[in-house]
């Protein structure tokens, strides 16, 4: 006895062929939508933007890491022993050459002065009578009074009172100074330090602690380093007679905080590190350089004239070194090796491999290799170096 299919199993079967056919439908469509795509002969164009090698004379610099170092630095000290009677300064002011910075107490010196003036007067006195003295002793002996024993005996006694006096003279000196020096003045221009001893204290002439550092900030040097291979350039740059500019950067590299010139450069290159050490100088009139600070530079080496340039972004990386695609006049590309030398702003220099005028891939190298086929199109935006176009090639 046979059975027939049921209706469910009917309607599953026919929703099963329709499925199918929907399903070979579609792919038979995307093989003709891809199909109709693909360029003759199946081989793929790729969309590329495009730029040319220009020339140009280009900054050749050099970056390097700095320490600001004041021009000049002092640990004030006091030359004379005493009791801090008073302080004129607050800590962090500006000061200049000669202010008033620390009193050390005055009386002890003043009265030294006193004593020094008045023996100084009272041994003058004594050489005026011993001048007297003389005088009459060589009448006397011109009369034949005396013996001239007598009278050279009396030469002698003002001569040592000559001596005394001229010593009175410098003790009257040594007393004034003395004096003078219980008035501590600023020795720089520059910026005061933290206080290192109160009011009250009593210092020692020339101790070791001082009471206050003042550190030039105006102008100011930073110190940095270059590798020696870059000295015959650094040499040729200052031997050209124009100041040489140097360029300190914020802590990120993307602002210049202040400009100035190269100072001079070192005797000797360090055997241990191959480098040798510059020294620039900066007005600093904003105080944007602080000392003991790390600062990142942009020292302006040279300029290169003439230079085949090209934007950073053309220059790929690889397991040989540099390259770029260069694009032919069929419409396809080549890679090719090439070298560099410096890069400024977005710009390379293109030292060996290109010529000037030749059309380079800006943008879309990714997906090329040797003789891939291109098309250029328009760059979306400002490629740093000339962009080609179809119509400009």
């Amino acid at each position: 006895m046979s059975t027939s299919p049921s209706p469910k199993s009917k309607a599953r079967r026919v929703l099963g062929l329709l499925a199918l056919i929907l399903i070979v439908g579609a792919l038979i469509w995307i093989n003709r939508i891809t199909a109709a795509k693909a360029p003759r002969g199946g081989i793929a164009v790729v969309p590329i933007t495009a730029t040319i090698a220009t020339t140009r004379d280009v900054d050749v610099t050099a970056d390097a890491i700095g320490t600001v170092v004041p021009e000049a630095q002092v640990t004030v000290t006091s030359r004379v022993s005493g009791t801090l009677e008073a302080v004129h300064f607050k800590e962090g002011q500006m000061v200049r050459r000669g202010d008033l910075l620390a009193v050390i107490d005055p009386r002890p010196y003043a009265a030294a002065l006193e004593q020094a003036r008045g023996q100084l007067e009272r041994d003058e006195a004594q050489l005026a009578n011993a001048r007297l003295d003389l005088e009459r002793y060589r009448a006397a002996v011109a009369q034949h009074a005396i013996p001239e024993q007598q009278a050279a005996a009396q030469k002698a006694t003002v001569q040592a009172d000559e001596g005394i006096v001229l010593f009175d003279r410098g003790g009257l000196q040594a007393a004034k100074l003395n004096l003078d020096y219980t008035h501590i003045v600023s020795p720089i221009d520059g910026r005061v330090g933290l206080r290192m001893v109160d009011p009250g204290n009593n210092v020692t002439a020339n101790g070791t602690t001082g009471l206050l550092t003042i550190v030039q900030l105006k102008p100011i040097s930073v110190i940095f380093t270059l590798p020696q291979n870059r000295l015959q350039q650094v040499l040729a740059g200052m031997r050209a007679g124009q100041p040489l500019r140097v360029e300190a950067f914020d802590r990120s590299s993307a602002k210049p905080i202040a400009e100035g010139t190269l100072l001079t450069i070192d005797n000797q290159i360090d055997q241990a590190t191959g480098t040798f050490k510059l020294k620039a100088t900066f007005p600093n009139e904003n105080t944007a350089l602080w000392p003991g600070e790390f600062v990142s530079l942009r020292f302006l080496v040279g300029v290169r004239k003439n230079a085949i340039t090209l934007p950073e972004r053309t220059v790929q990386q690889g397991p040989d070194g540099d390259y770029v695609f260069v694009i032919n006049p069929n419409d396809t590309v080549s890679q090719r090796s090439v070298t560099t030398t410096s890069t400024d702003q977005g710009v390379v220099v293109i030292e060996h491999g290109l010529a000037a005028g030749e059309h380079v891939v800006l943008d879309g190298q990714y997906r090329l290799d040797n003789g891939t086929r291109i098309r250029i199109e328009a760059p979306s935006s400002p490629a740093g170096g000339n962009s080609a176009s179809p119509s400009s090639r």
